[in-house]
């Protein structure tokens, strides 16, 4: 079970990682940070170069958190609010990635929260280093990721989308 976890955390947490490396860095085909806050602008992000970095650090950290086991489970955290963000703002109501649609965020997300669930197992940063986030601290950074979450949602959902050119 803990190799499983390790193969699921690494490829998928990698992943992540590097599609979240697009947004800040430009590295993968990605636009950097100010391609992508053009993009989020159309979408009705304002500011869109702090948004664009929130979701940066959110997919890169996100992935890279989460591929380590490192402070379990903030990589979730990350990765969740990224990819509900995505679902919402940018593949909805489309299905499949051929046409744009949710297939792949939605496939991070439950990963990602069906990992938080089991823990991140023996094949982990938090194991051998034996870290352990407070719950406390886990909560409040999961409150906030939440009030962003929200907040972005609301903000950008009352400007009109315009048409898009890339996720």
């Amino acid at each position: 079970m803990d190799a499983t976890l390790l193969t699921l955390r690494f490829v998928v947490g990698l992943l992540v990682a590097g599609h979240g490396a697009q947004k800040p860095f430009g590295w993968f085909g990605g636009h950097g940070i100010t391609g992508t806050a053009g993009w989020l602008d159309t979408m009705g992000y304002r500011p869109a170069r702090l948004w664009a970095w929130l979701a940066g650090i959110a997919e890169f950290g996100g992935g890279l958190l989460f591929a380590l086991g490192l402070f379990w489970p903030l990589g979730t955290v990350g990765i969740a609010s990224a990819m509900i963000t995505a679902i919402v703002r940018a593949h909805w109501p489309r299905i499949w990635a051929a046409d744009r649609g949710l297939e792949l965020p939605l496939t991070y997300l439950v990963v990602a929260l069906a990992a938080a669930v089991s823990g991140p197992g023996a094949y982990s940063l938090d194991a051998v280093l034996r870290t352990r986030l407070p719950g406390s601290l886990t909560a409040v950074i999961a409150v906030a990721a939440l009030v962003g979450l929200i907040v972005g949602l609301t903000i950008s959902a009352a400007r009109p989308a315009q048409p898009q050119s890339g996720t």
